[in-house]
């Protein structure tokens, strides 16, 4: 005998005392598990991408600041594009917003929009 010639031809064995388990049963005990919890939203958090915050000289800071007065002449509705640091890891993302400057804090060197939008002026990478 060989090759399982003695048990080839049996009925497929079915237990009394257990059920029959379901194929998605049998098919959970072999999916994958988390070993490492939390693992992939690490992975995920190396991998999101953030811009470098850019570096303005004192020529760029002079036309930011006419821009500033400019709009400020006109009634104080502009197009603000600024960097927001990114609060998990080095580096940030542009942001840009339409709306009236309600307010300029100098001592917090800030300009605050009227829907309360804070933006701090070394932020500032367009104003118009």
């Amino acid at each position: 005998m060989k090759n399982y010639d003695d048990i080839i031809g049996l009925p497929h064995h079915v237990s009394v005392t257990h059920p029959h388990m379901s194929v998605a049963d049998r098919a959970a005990q072999f999916a994958p598990f988390a070993a490492l919890t939390g693992y992939e939203e690490v992975i995920d958090e190396t991998g999101r991408r953030t811009d470098a915050r850019p570096e303005q000289d004192e020529a760029r800071l002079a036309e930011l600041d006419a821009a500033l007065r400019a709009v400020m002449l006109r009634g104080g509705r502009a197009h603000i594009v600024w960097f927001a640091e990114d609060v998990r890891k080095e580096g940030g993302h542009f942001c840009s917003a339409d709306g009236t400057i309600a307010k300029i804090d100098e001592a917090g060197r800030r300009i605050v929009l009227e829907n309360g939008t804070a933006i701090l002026t070394r932020d500032i990478v367009e104003l118009f």
